[in-house]
């Protein structure tokens, strides 16, 4: 797991992109805390317009008894929620995961007093990631 210092939390995994990117997607739909707003395709919406780009999806999900409590605290962070992990496949044909690190939109907000909220999305975003990369 790697941390950037732009808050990201990426993860190499040691599957395929489309296996990651299923177990991703069933770790989410059998959890029945969250729900999936909204999948992407970019490189589908790439070759769209004949344009090549390795595959690469967002799928975008949350949990409103938990994403509500910090826009109560900091309607901005809305920009940031729902939660949203990316899957891409690089250049050198590794399979990582990428996502915000709570804590990183805890100070880019300002957030305060959520503590829990806050450890409790991180745990569930490392959960996901790490069912996802792994056998």
């Amino acid at each position: 797991m790697l941390m950037d210092n732009n808050g990201l939390i990426t993860k190499t995994s040691r599957l395929d992109f489309e296996a990651t990117y299923n177990k991703l997607k069933t770790g989410i739909d059998t959890n029945p805390n969250l729900g999936i707003i909204l999948e992407l395709d970019h490189a589908k919406n790439a070759a769209s317009v004949g344009l090549n780009l390795n595959p690469t999806r967002i799928i975008m999900f949350g949990n409103p008894n938990l994403g509500t409590l910090l826009m109560q605290n900091s309607q901005a962070v809305s920009i940031d929620l729902p939660q949203k992990i990316i899957v891409f496949q690089d250049d050198k044909a590794e399979v990582k995961v990428a996502y915000n690190d709570p804590m990183y939109l805890r100070d880019r907000h300002n957030i305060e007093h959520n503590e829990k909220v806050l450890d409790k999305i991180s745990m569930v975003l490392d959960n996901l990631t790490t069912a996802a990369t792994t056998d």
